[in-house]
């Protein structure tokens, strides 16, 4: 597997597709980020030699996009600061209930979790 900024990108895949699976890229900045690099994007990954996978390293660093751990901390960030000042986002962040408005009583088993029934004891 190729290694790109820290990630394993997939080298049987079009370089196109690659390189969403690093965190903070996705189809259109990948598409963007190729036009800049001038590379062809159905070249597979693992056929990328080191000048191109150096050109293409360049142009994801120039593109101002923020990738992988700074991006991970910055939503952190915002997620501390919700539930920090107490607003309902938060109250439901740190519930780990369904924070944008879906009804609960029924619904809502990803969030919520596994349901807890409780059973007659004799």
């Amino acid at each position: 597997m190729a290694r790109l900024l820290g990630v394993e990108i997939p080298n049987e895949k079009r370089i196109e597709a690659s390189l969403p699976y690093i965190f903070g890229i996705g189809r259109n900045t990948a598409k963007k980020i190729l036009e800049e690099a001038d590379l062809d994007p159905n070249i597979r990954t693992g056929e990328l030699s080191d000048d191109q996978l150096a050109r293409l390293t360049a142009a994801v660093t120039n593109s101002n996009v923020m990738i992988e751990g700074d991006l991970r901390r910055e939503l952190q960030g915002h997620l501390k600061r919700l539930t920090s000042i107490n607003c309902n986002r938060g109250i439901r962040h740190r519930k780990g209930l369904p924070v944008r408005g879906q009804r609960t009583s029924t619904n809502a088993r990803t969030r919520k979790g596994k349901r807890k029934t409780v059973g007659v004891v004799r």
